[in-house]
């Protein structure tokens, strides 16, 4: 999973402004595990990159959460709005005249890169990668460091009661503490097949 990572993570051509905002937005969707709605409303003023950078977001039930940045998103996002030009009040990943993305908008930026992708990983060629499947890959992530489920599904903002009961007080500290077991992009894959009650907590996340 980790080489279809780093592909589609690859393919957008940096050199274009368009290229640019989409490996921001793929970085920080597999990283985070945001939802769709929370990534394409992120403004620049929802994020912080000085110490215990993180994003926040509204997402379900207008509830408020931080999910903590990797040093190597930290950077990238650093460098997307020096490019975009600082305005708080920005959407962080917009669209060509400046709006919000549409979600048509971001499937359709998947799936282009997705297929360039698929020219140096062709088991790409064999899934179906959604904007949705991101989410499902930050959880994957944190599930191979050996981060208990209940823990992911805070870092998610899962509505799930059972898992989120014995967690109500968590905050950005413990998310800090989670991401720190996992391994940053780019480093050597290992190997992991996830259970079928693995897969069936991925689908309901």
């Amino acid at each position: 999973m980790r080489d279809e990572i780093e592909a589609l993570l690859s393919a957008p051509d940096r050199q274009t402004w368009i290229g640019q905002r989409d490996h921001a937005f793929l970085l920080v969707a597999v990283q985070t595990g945001l939802r769709l709605s929370e990534l394409t409303g992120l403004r620049q003023q929802d994020v912080s990159l000085g110490t215990g950078a993180h994003v926040r977001c509204q997402g379900k039930g207008r509830k408020q959460r931080a999910t903590p940045l990797t040093k190597p998103a930290v950077a990238v996002v650093t460098a997307w709005i020096k490019q975009q030009g600082q305005d708080n009040a920005l959407f962080l990943f917009p669209s060509a005249r400046g709006g919000r993305l549409s979600a048509d908008a971001v499937q359709h930026l998947v799936a282009r890169h997705v297929a360039t992708a698929q020219k140096v990983c062709p088991s790409l060629s064999k899934k179906r990668i959604t904007p949705h499947v991101l989410r499902h890959t930050a959880a994957m992530e944190l599930l191979q460091a050996g981060v208990d489920r209940s823990l992911i599904a805070i870092w998610l903002g899962h509505e799930s009661r059972e898992s989120t009961e014995p967690y109500l007080h968590a905050n950005l500290a413990l998310k800090e503490e989670i991401l720190a077991k996992t391994r940053p992009v780019q480093t050597p894959p290992g190997r992991y097949r996830p259970g079928d009650r693995l897969l069936n907590f991925l689908k309901g996340l």
